[in-house]
C-alpha cells in the first residue's frame, strides 16, 4: 500500500517547523515542506521526521535559456539541501512562483512549439541531475483557474505530457489531484493512465473548494484510495491541504481515515 505524508507548511502553522515535522512523524506521517531556503535545516534534520518531498529549485523557467539556466543552477543547490534531509524527492513547477502562488514569468495563452522545446530540454537535464545523485525530480500540475494564472504547462495532461517524453526515471510527475479537479477532473481515470504508464512519483491530494483535508469539498477521496488500492499504487499519497478551522488534530485524522482502504465484506 501507499504511504501517506504531509505538508508541513499548512499544518500546525502556530509552531516552528522543525516542530511542525515532529508532530506528524509522531502521528505517523511522512513530513513535506516547501521552499528549503527559508528553514533551518540543520534543526529538521535533528528531528526524527522522514521527509518525503521539498521544493527543487529557488529561480528559474523552463520556458527559456536564462530562465532554465538559473532553475538548473538552484536546482544543484536544492540537491545539497535534499541530501542532508534525505529526501528522495524534488518538486518542480513550470516557472517560480512568488510569495502569493502567482508565477513570476507568466504566459498568456498556450505554450508555444518553442517552450515545449525549452521545457523538454531543461526538464531532461534536471533528469540527468536527479540520476547522478540519487533523487528524483517531479513536475507537479498546477490549476491556473483559482490559484496559479499563467502557469506555463498548468494542466495534468501537459504535465504527463512532458514526463512522458523526457522519459528518464530522474523525472516522473507529481500528481496533485487538488488542482486537477479544478482545472480538468475524471480524477481515477487520471490516475490509472498516469499509473499505467508508471509515471507517477507522487501524488497530492486537497479538496474542492477550499484547499483543505478530504471530506471538506466535493472529491471522493474514499473512492480514488479504493482505485489507487485496486491499481496497486505503492508510492505517497501527501496531504497538501489547509486545516479546515486551523484543526489540524482533526485534518490529520480525516485525511488517514479518506486514505484506510478496508478489505471488502
Amino acid at each position: 500500500m501507499y504511504t501517506l505524508a504531509v505538508c508541513a507548511e499548512m499544518v500546525f502553522r502556530d509552531l516552528p517547523i522543525h516542530e511542525r515535522a515532529r508532530r506528524l512523524h509522531e502521528a505517523g506521517f511522512q513530513v513535506e515542506i516547501w521552499d528549503w531556503t527559508r528553514h533551518d535545516l540543520d534543526a529538521l534534520t535533528r528531528t526524527p521526521a522522514e521527509f518525503s518531498s521539498m521544493t527543487g529549485y529557488i529561480r528559474g523557467s523552463l520556458t527559456d535559456e536564462a530562465g532554465a539556466a538559473e532553475l538548473l543552477r538552484t536546482a544543484e543547490e536544492s540537491v545539497k539541501a535534499a541530501d542532508q534531509l534525505g529526501c528522495p524527492r524534488l518538486n518542480l513547477h513550470g516557472t517560480g512562483l512568488n510569495s502569493e502562488g502567482l508565477p513570476v514569468v507568466p504566459v498568456r495563452g498556450e505554450p508555444t512549439g518553442p517552450m515545449w522545446i525549452a521545457a523538454h530540454r531543461t526538464l531532461t537535464r534536471l533528469a540527468e541531475l536527479g540520476e547522478s545523485a540519487g533523487v528524483t525530480f517531479t513536475l507537479e500540475n498546477l490549476n491556473s483557474a483559482v490559484d496559479h494564472p499563467g502557469v506555463p504547462f498548468a494542466t495534468a495532461a501537459d504535465t504527463l505530457a512532458l514526463v512522458r517524453a523526457v522519459d528518464r526515471p530522474g523525472l516522473r510527475m507529481n500528481l496533485d489531484l487538488y488542482h486537477a479537479q479544478i482545472g480538468e477532473g475524471n480524477l481515477i481515470e487520471l490516475v490509472r493512465k498516469a499509473h499505467r504508464l508508471g509515471l507517477i512519483g507522487e501524488i497530492q491530494v486537497a479538496d474542492v473548494p477550499g484547499r483543505q483535508e478530504p471530506g471538506t469539498g466535493e472529491i471522493n477521496y474514499p473512492a480514488i484510495a479504493r482505485a489507487l488500492a485496486d491499481i496497486g499504487y505503492d508510492g505517497t499519497v501527501a496531504m497538501e491541504a489547509w486545516a479546515s478551522d486551523d484543526d489540524s488534530e482533526r485534518a490529520l485524522d480525516r485525511f488517514r481515515t479518506a486514505f484506510t482502504v478496508r478489505p471488502a465484506t
